[in-house]
């Protein structure tokens, strides 16, 4: 490990010194945009190994000082400090090992988001608008941009679809393992008798396809288009402008709708399709992968129960962590990071005990 992070310390400096050079600012400035973004890339690690070197040399100086006659008093004061200290590297040595794991390609990417109610019928629907607005507030609250791709109503406006795009640097990395089953239990409000139901609703993320990422062949896509509808099937545009696009080879059927534009609703639903053609060439790399080492860490499994939202008791659980709060109308209102940031140091950790 420390033979990498002096190779890590090594360029950054490197980099550094490129990102002075008045030749390189002058004359090749796409090639000095590329250098300061590496160096920012590894600033962070490079901080925090700086701050482990720190930590031994510290660590090396307070042994020293114990090889000395002390006053009991100032023995035991050194005693404790080197304790602190030994707990600091193992702290910060941890933290160093996670930043080392190898980086998903992916983390950067924007996302779309699909939620579909499941079993619980109009319950459901009515759990999965809620969710939406869970992630489009937690969106908001990190500074990203959402832009809705697709939505179908039922009868009483919750959503049996809801797709949508969050746009923002990291996006990927931060929802990647909210795609799943979640489960929601309380008492719905078509339930006259205030019996207490549990209904489902499942959530796919995945991370936005450029044109580079996916190749689709032209010939392989069936477009048909029809006049978009709203809430119980009504028909709410003359035009037919909503898209509906179908993948031969794999049988993917995307549909888009929401814009008046038959330009935009086909340039939406590709975007969609890319994604989920890039998520399917995942999964198959996941299964080669799995079928070598047998066991698939964080597989994101959408029919995994991942998630239960249990209002009588205002409580959510995460159940590949074990994590329980008892906050649920913060949770609901996009409070995720608790739950985001617990979940990326478990399965982090999940790597690290592969390596």
């Amino acid at each position: 490990m420390f033979d990498k992070l002096e190779s890590i310390e090594k360029r950054y400096e490197e980099l550094a010194n490129l990102i002075a050079n008045p030749e390189i600012i002058n004359s090749r400035y796409a090639q000095w945009q590329q250098y300061t973004k590496a160096h920012a890339e590894l600033s962070e690690i490079v901080s925090v190994y700086r701050e482990l070197k720190k930590i031994e040399q510290d660590l090396k100086e307070a042994a020293e000082l114990l090889s000395t006659p002390l006053e009991p008093d100032f023995k035991e004061m050194v005693n404790l400090e080197l304790k602190e200290l030994e707990e600091k590297k193992k702290k910060v040595t941890q933290q160093l090992q996670l930043m080392l794991l190898p980086r998903d390609p992916y983390d950067d990417k924007n996302v779309i988001v699909e939620i579909r109610a499941g079993t619980g019928g109009e319950e459901a629907a009515l759990f999965a608008a809620e969710l939406f607005r869970m992630y489009t507030r937690y969106a908001e609250h990190q500074g990203w941009k959402i832009d809705l791709m697709n939505t179908n109503f039922s009868d009483l406006n919750g959503f049996k679809e809801v797709i949508f795009l969050i746009e923002g640097q990291g996006a990927y990395s931060r929802l990647k393992y909210e795609s799943g089953a979640h489960r929601v239990q309380r008492t719905p409000v078509t339930e006259s008798s205030g019996r207490i139901h549990t209904s489902a609703a499942t959530v796919a993320v995945l991370p936005e396809a450029e044109e580079v990422d996916v190749n689709i062949n032209p010939n392989d896509l069936r477009i048909d288009l029809f006049c978009s509808s709203g809430p119980g099937g009504q028909s709410v545009n003359t035009t037919q402008s909503a898209v509906r696009i179908t993948h031969l080879p794999t049988n993917i059927v995307v549909t888009c709708q929401d814009e008046k534009s038959q330009h935009k609703n086909k340039d939406k639903a590709m975007r969609v399709l890319r994604a989920r053609l890039l998520a399917l060439a995942q999964e198959e790399q996941k299964e080669k992968i799995a079928s070598t080492r047998k066991t698939q860490v964080g597989s994101g499994d959408r029919s995994e129960r991942i998630r239960t939202y249990n209002f009588p008791q205002s409580r959510v659980t995460d159940h590949r962590i074990n994590l329980t709060l008892h906050r649920l109308p913060e949770v609901l209102t996009g409070d995720l990071d608790e739950i985001i940031n617990s979940l990326i140091y478990f399965f982090q950790t999940q790597q690290l005990q592969q390596i």
